[in-house]
């Protein structure tokens, strides 16, 4: 600082600079507050058919019993979840007939036909 400066003005030059340091720091812990370090983030898939599908496919295969629901991680059966699951999975290929690939087709065919076969065997243990 020149010599020529008051006491005054000197007090005053060395608080902006502070100041200006204090702001500095303030920002840079906002900019890491709002941050998310790489390794913390999530890769969401893009959407499409095929992996709507097989979303609720597994939520079929929890409540059937067949996988463990990964909030309790418990396996569970709840077959009127299940029928609810599979109806919407039906109502999903009877809606979009002749709109889907043939990948897409086959997922959900393949996927309608194992549930049912495994929502019959269980319904058929439960009333024997």
């Amino acid at each position: 600082m020149p010599a020529s400066l008051s006491l005054k003005e000197r007090i005053i030059k060395m608080e902006e600079k502070d100041k200006k340091v204090d702001e500095s720091w303030k920002n840079s812990v906002e900019k890491e507050k709002t941050e998310v370090p790489e390794e913390e983030t999530m890769h969401i898939p893009e959407a499409n058919f095929g992996f709507f599908i097989t979303t609720l496919g597994i939520q079929v295969a929890i409540a059937l019993g067949e996988i463990p629901n990964p909030i309790t991680n418990k396996t569970e059966e709840n077959l009127d979840q299940a029928k609810y699951l599979i109806d919407t999975l039906e109502m999903l290929q009877e809606k979009t007939k002749n709109n889907l690939s043939k990948e897409e087709e086959n997922l959900l065919s393949g996927l309608l036909y194992d549930f049912r076969m495994k929502f019959v065997q269980k319904k058929e243990r439960i009333n024997t």
